[in-house]
């Protein structure tokens, strides 16, 4: 049987994540986060990319087809509509992709199940990012756990095949029963 939970999480998590979004002081867009080279504005860009990005990719639409139509900044003058608008867009498309379907990804084609995964990863991690870089209330600062509980295992069993790639950092050990923290 093929794992759709990701597929069935992606909607719920772009709601938290637009949430966040949502609760930024106009402010805080150039606060550090904890992605060193990232402040608050910098993730929301990366974000509002990846997104506009699988619109595209579940859309039936190749790496080259796409090309670099989403490199540098996306975010405009208006940083909250411009996700907003990724938001729907990808929303839109997750809802229209069907177990089994394939997206062509950097790496080569890919199983949507498997793409869906990696996206809810940068949904949970990177909204906890923008949350903490802009001071969001400790609430917002919290993945949903149901989310972590299901995401924990792939990050487990990937983690050193990501760590090498530069898309993400290097594992940081804590001895932490939270999965959060774990996460």
């Amino acid at each position: 049987m093929t794992d759709t939970g990701a597929m069935q999480r992606i909607p719920h998590a772009l709601d938290l994540f637009g949430e966040k979004v949502h609760a930024v002081d106009p402010g805080a867009w150039s606060n550090q986060t904890p992605c060193a080279e990232w402040d608050v504005r910098d993730v929301l860009n990366h974000m509002t990319s990846e997104h506009l990005w699988a619109a595209d990719l579940l859309g039936g639409k190749t790496v080259a087809e796409v090309g670099d139509r989403y490199d540098g900044d996306v975010l405009g003058d208006d940083v909250v509509a411009a996700w907003d608008r990724a938001g729907r867009g990808s929303r839109e498309a997750w809802q229209r992709a069907r177990p089994g379907d394939v997206v062509n990804l950097s790496r080569g084609d890919t199983p949507v199940e498997h793409y869906a995964t990696e996206m809810l990863v940068d949904l949970a991690v990177h909204g906890w990012d923008l949350a903490r870089g802009a001071g969001l209330d400790p609430a917002l600062q919290r993945m949903d756990p149901e989310a972590v509980l299901y995401l924990l295992p792939f990050v487990r069993k990937h983690q050193r095949a990501y760590s090498g790639t530069g898309l993400f950092a290097m594992p940081v050990v804590t001895d932490s029963d939270d999965p959060q923290v774990q996460l």
